[in-house]
């Protein structure tokens, strides 16, 4: 596994190419819980929270078995939509030296991955999580050392729209990617609508970068 990356790191753009495009409805999970503050909202007594780091731990786990829902619970979040898409084409959904790579180095497959996160009072945000797969290890190393600089460029996330949010600029400002063997997770998140704390954005980014590839 890699290290965080940079949060100055190179923002990512929005397009779509012809490809299957599933959208799905999700479960809703902890949906009343506000992601101003990470914890239930409502008004009612409350009882008392654990640290994000804590609660973070327990997502990531869920979200290495693949329970997205589950692991967005553990923040206190609910998954409202959501929206996955599998290609081959690397370089149309890329661009700056990112896109230069993929002109050299063709990836082998690309998967990408809307949530809509949200809770009743109308806060959510975007969570975007790219597998990149390389032929071998040492393309997707080399990879890595190119999308680990700031202002590299990026893989394109899905739009907003496919998860019927508005479209944002993902900034990189809450950015967190893994490698493991060939394959190369990239997680961002940035808030859509309402109020959503930096610091639960960071923390949905680094564990939506846990999950499986789809």
């Amino acid at each position: 596994m890699v290290a965080r990356k940079s949060s100055d790191k190179g923002s990512g753009g929005v397009a779509l190419v012809a490809a299957v495009l599933v959208v799905l409805a999700g479960a809703g999970g902890a949906g009343g819980a506000a992601l101003n503050s990470g914890a239930g909202g409502g008004g009612a007594a409350a009882a008392p929270v654990q640290s994000i780091g804590v609660r973070k731990w327990d997502a990531k786990r869920a979200a290495r078995g693949g329970d997205a829902e589950g692991a967005m619970g553990h923040l206190g979040v609910g998954i409202s939509k959501q929206a996955v898409k599998q290609e081959l084409d690397c370089l149309e959904n890329s661009f700056g030296q990112v896109r230069d790579f993929f002109a050299a180095t063709p990836c082998t497959s690309l998967d990408r991955l809307l949530l809509a996160v949200g809770d009743q009072a109308g806060n959510a945000a975007l969570v975007s999580v790219v597998w990149v797969t390389f032929p071998g290890r040492n393309q997707a190393r080399q990879f890595d050392r190119v999308i680990d600089v700031a202002g590299s460029g990026d893989v394109k996330p899905l739009p907003g729209g496919v998860v019927g949010l508005p479209d944002v600029h993902f900034t990189a400002a809450h950015y967190w990617s893994e490698i493991k063997d060939t394959t190369i997770t990239i997680a961002e998140s940035e808030p859509a609508t309402g109020h959503v704390e930096p610091d639960l954005l960071d923390a949905m980014t680094e564990v939506a970068a846990q999950l499986p590839r789809p």
